[in-house]
């Protein structure tokens, strides 16, 4: 089922992870898309898409930079006819960060910038296009980190709390216009982000433990956060509003504690 069938769409962070699979499957349902990524990798991503019969452009540079941010959103327009959703998933972590009393601000400022002020500019540039339109969709990757903490360090938290709160103030600033904004928060997802905890248990031999403290007991995948952020992208989700899907195997429905192995 083509659940895009003709959307004109954007991904940011499409070089790899979740981007790069949300992309794939969201070109898989139909749809064009606008790959974007500071590595020049968002172009083996394109490739695969049109490998598929599909149809991607890609475009490299930071998405806390507002020029390079309208130049892709009217790049969708021009190439694809409009702009019908927008998933604003590119970030970064705080992996090897110093303690916290040993931060600064240009670390801070880092982090922000392209985990916090890169989903405001999509946010701003997307609606631009949606609003005069009556219709649309934009999803933000936001994180488990910022919904409590125990999930990454207070940078990176911190800016994740910012998106949750951002989709929820975006959705009531656009009021009666058709357009709706809403978070995904990822638990463990094996990505490039994450690859050095991934590779420090198979190092150690602890790679079964990986996701030990959700119900689950085990890590997620790229492809299943595109799908959470496929559902919001179609109208399947034409309802949903200034909301934080947690897609976390059910980390966040409780105090994480050691488990005592299966019964």
């Amino acid at each position: 089922m083509a659940r895009l069938q003709g959307r004109s769409t954007i991904v940011t962070g499409a070089a790899s992870g979740i981007g790069r699979a949300s992309a794939i499957l969201f070109a898989k349902e139909g749809a064009s898309v606008v790959c974007v990524d500071r590595a020049e990798a968002v172009a083996d991503t394109v490739k695969e898409i049109e490998a598929a019969g599909g149809r991607a452009v890609a475009m490299t540079g930071d998405v806390s930079d507002e020029t390079f941010v309208e130049s892709f959103v009217a790049r969708a327009v021009s190439d694809f006819g409009g702009l019908d959703a927008c998933f604003a998933n590119a970030g970064i972590s705080n992996a090897g960060q110093a303690a916290f009393d040993e931060l600064n601000v240009d670390y801070w400022l880092t982090i922000l910038k392209v985990n916090l002020i890169g989903p405001f500019l999509a946010i701003k540039h997307a609606a631009r296009v949606m609003i005069p339109n009556g219709k649309g969709s934009i999803i933000c990757t936001a994180s488990v980190a910022g919904l409590r903490s125990g999930a990454g360090g207070a940078p990176y938290s911190a800016s994740k709390a910012g998106v949750i709160n951002l989709v929820q103030t975006t959705a009531n600033e656009f009021y009666d216009t058709g357009v709706r904004v809403n978070a995904i928060c990822p638990g463990l997802i094996e990505t490039g982000m994450t690859r050095p905890i991934y590779e420090f248990a198979r190092a150690k031999g602890t790679a079964d433990r990986i996701g030990q403290l959700n119900p689950l007991a085990r890590g997620g995948e790229p492809e299943e956060i595109a799908y959470a952020a496929l559902f919001l992208a179609s109208d399947e989700s034409s309802y949903v509003n200034g909301q934080a899907i947690v897609v976390d195997g059910g980390l966040s429905s409780s105090h994480p504690v050691a488990q005592r192995g299966k019964r």
